[in-house]
């Protein structure tokens, strides 16, 4: 049934109702909104380690990881690996979450700034990333499970027919090389390039199961709030763990079986022996050459701010007991996401060998390896990676949920409605989560592909980031500059990027901005390997077939040999720059510009750069920067500028966060009046004392998490360079 053995489903069946059933027992402890919204701020360490790591991994980081390392090689892993040193700050920050003491991350504009409109502006923006999140999981999970849940040719209907055949035909022409192909092949290919046919179609529809998913997330959250949303996760967290090692006994079991290797150190001499070198390069891969360090380390800036924005930060951590709990289990979820992030990178290396060839669309190579590698056991391991799967969008789909709908109920419906009964904001928090969700899924059924919107989400809090990190670390930051960092960020960088073409869709086929970077060609020199060999016969046999019809360019490719050195060539095509999602030709052949208009980057081509000469990292490093800087100025300008915020409320807010939060209520509560009565009481704790800047001491915990943290990040790097020498010769 459904592609599935009756053990599949039956595995399936029974994850879904232990999930529901978590979210009914939970439902007895909701008596308002802090329980429903933050569980009551009781949570240990092992549940906010697992919350942490369930909010941070969702499905598309196993298999999206997996989809780049088999087409990138190693510097995928690294691409990700390398930001756990961005780790040791959240040690720092996450104290500021739980001193907050606050319902939502809403509410912290309105403390800060004294602005009820900022909250809602920050609560109706923010929830609308939140349900991006969300659909980019959807995306992901229905897209894997179709490829899990295949029909045979003789199973599909004449339409499905047809379109693998139309799939079938383009993957023969896309093989072949261009220069043979007749014109009317030419012309069939282009046409089908724009059809884009499929040639795996499942017995269960992608919106189908993204929809199935969608009401088991919202029934199980909606009634349980976050305190059946943590729990579950704990319990996902498992799954999760599975899901990321299940596949690698079986893949180098099969690697050995098919070329005549023993045991795992057997299985990584083959991996290393027969893959080409250029997988294995972590530093300047050809195939990542855009990813470049200056690159790399401007994105992981920006994230680590724009990530400290995000609602679902105080509700990951500002629900712990204390904030000792809060910074232990945030940080160890967050590392164990890196370290899986390892595994499954490693797995896309054994595709490599494994798949090369046999899956062609890289997306169905987690799918297909599932069915290839788990389906002939007969024991429901393809329906334990399903539900593998779903736990691991569920566990983010459902904090995600809850802190959406804990941002429209508490600083939207409450400021319109305020002054009803608890378990009203309780009853309209479970409504409007079941909206979130949805929304979430709906957004998921629109997009064919999740890179846009994975690129889109990366810069969307650097809206709220400057006015966040400033209020937090400068006095003088104003209401007005805060609005103004928004408001800047807001239109220059989202509204008039897509507001200008759409109301000029000429400039999607203006020539001016189909400007693109210029190709280069890089030259790398190698050992061969079988994989290189192969390679290199077939652009020999292509070299040949065109010669004889008198259209080979250049000199004939030499042969190689296992062993040899030699240079391989590898050409950077030319890049767009001021479209985000890229240029493609339309029907006319004409190059239509997708997505955003990059208007920074065009106001820098105007000023008389010529970006065409950067390579495309540089452009996109530009970008970023922009980003990041940009409304860092224009709170920092603004503010100097305009009237001081009051002087009592602003002291009140830094007395608070000063002031260690305690898992005693009453305790705290006491400590906190104490603090209000005297706000410069904690003042010796400041770093620069009679400065504006709250920097603050640390103490032995701060000193000693800090270094552990650094010691745990070069500890996962060192088992990914490890992992990637074992069986090196």
């Amino acid at each position: 049934m459904f592609g599935l053995s009756i053990i599949d489903i039956a595995v399936i069946i029974g994850y879904f109702a232990v999930t529901l059933g978590i979210g009914f027992w939970t439902m007895r402890r909701i008596k308002n909104q802090e329980d429903y919204f933050l569980g009551g701020r009781s949570f240990g360490k092992i549940i906010q380690t697992f919350a942490a790591f369930g909010q941070a991994t969702s499905v598309d980081s196993a298999v999206g990881m997996t989809t780049t390392t088999f087409t990138n090689g190693a510097a995928a892993v690294w691409s990700s690996v390398c930001t756990v040193f961005t780790v040791p700050i959240y040690w720092m920050t996450c104290p500021w979450y739980r001193r907050l003491r606050l319902l939502s991350m809403g509410d912290f504009f309105r403390e800060r700034y004294g602005s009820k409109y900022m909250a809602i502006v920050y609560a109706l923006v923010a929830s609308v990333g939140m349900m991006c999140i969300i659909s980019i999981g959807f995306n992901a999970m229905g897209k894997t499970t179709v490829a899990m849940t295949p029909k045979t040719v003789s199973q599909m209907t004449s339409a499905e027919r047809h379109e693998y055949h139309m799939a079938k035909e383009l993957n023969k022409l896309e093989a072949a090389d261009f220069d043979t192909l007749s014109d009317t092949q030419k012309s069939r290919l282009k046409e089908l390039q724009i059809l884009k046919p499929q040639d795996v179609h499942s017995h269960i529809s992608e919106s189908a199961i993204i929809y199935i998913v969608c009401f088991i997330v919202l029934v199980y959250s909606v009634v349980g709030g976050l305190h059946a949303a943590f729990l579950t996760d704990l319990m996902q967290g498992v799954f999760i763990i599975i899901l990321s090692v299940i596949l690698l006994p079986f893949g180098w079991t099969k690697l050995n079986a098919t070329y005549g290797g023993a045991g795992v150190l057997n299985a990584f001499q083959l991996l290393h022996h027969r893959i080409p070198e250029s997988f294995f390069e972590i530093f300047g891969s050809p195939s990542t050459m855009d990813f470049t360090w200056y690159y790399v380390l401007a994105l992981t800036i920006m994230t680590t701010i724009n990530v400290a924005a995000q609602p679902n930060q105080l509700v990951a951590i500002g629900s712990a007991k204390d904030e000792y709990t809060a910074r232990l289990g945030f940080t160890s979820g967050i590392y164990l996401k890196r370290l899986l992030t390892i595994f499954w990178g490693l797995f896309g290396l054994f595709a490599v060998l494994l798949y090369t060839g046999t899956v062609r669309n890289p997306d169905m190579v987690w799918g297909y390896a599932t069915l290839d590698l788990l389906g002939p056991m007969k024991m429901g391991l393809v329906g334990l990676m399903i539900a593998c799967l779903m736990a691991a969008l569920m566990s983010t789909a459902s904090c995600l949920m809850i802190t959406a709908s804990g941002l429209l109920t508490h600083n939207v419906y409450r400021e319109l409605l305020p002054n009803l009964p608890e378990r009203h904001y309780v009853i309209v928090g479970r409504v409007i989560g079941g909206v979130v969700v949805i929304g979430g899924a709906i957004i998921a059924t629109q997009f064919a592909t999740i890179f846009a919107q994975m690129k889109f989400l990366m810069e969307f809090y650097s809206i709220f980031a400057a006015s966040f990190w400033l209020g937090m670390l400068w006095r003088p930051a104003t209401r007005a500059g805060a609005w103004a960092s928004i408001c800047i960020a807001l239109v220059c960088f989202f509204v008039l990027p897509l507001a200008v073409p759409a109301v000029c869709p000429s400039l999607h086929t203006n020539h001016y901005l189909a400007k693109m970077t210029h190709a280069r060609v890089v030259s790398r020199g190698y050992m061969a390997h079988p994989m290189d060999i192969e390679e290199r016969n077939t652009l020999i046999a292509k070299w040949d077939t065109l010669n004889k019809i008198g259209k080979a360019k250049g000199e004939r490719p030499k042969p190689i040999h296992v062993g040899e050195h030699f240079t391989k060539k590898y050409e950077l095509p030319a890049k767009e720059i001021f479209w985000t999602q890229g240029l493609k030709p339309n029907a006319a052949g004409v190059l239509e510009g997708h997505g955003m208009l990059n208007l920074d980057l065009l106001l820098l081509q105007k000023l008389g750069f010529d970006l065409s000469k950067n390579p495309y990292a540089v452009n996109e490093t530009l970008r970023v920067v922009f980003r990041t800087l940009i409304p860092i100025f224009a709170i920092f300008i603004v503010s100097m500028f305009t009237r001081h915020d009051n002087k009592e409320a602003i002291n009140r807010f830094y007395a608070k966060m000063k002031t260690p939060a305690l898992p005693d209520r009453e305790a705290d509560e006491r400590e906190l009046a104490l603090s209000y009565a005297e706000p410069h009481r904690f003042d010796h704790t400041k770093l620069f004392p009679k400065s504006n800047w709250e920097f603050h001491k640390w103490d032995k915990v701060d000193a000693g998490g800090f270094l552990l943290a650094l010691v745990v990040g070069a500890a996962i790097v060192g088992v990914f360079f490890l992992l990637m020498s074992i069986g090196v010769r």
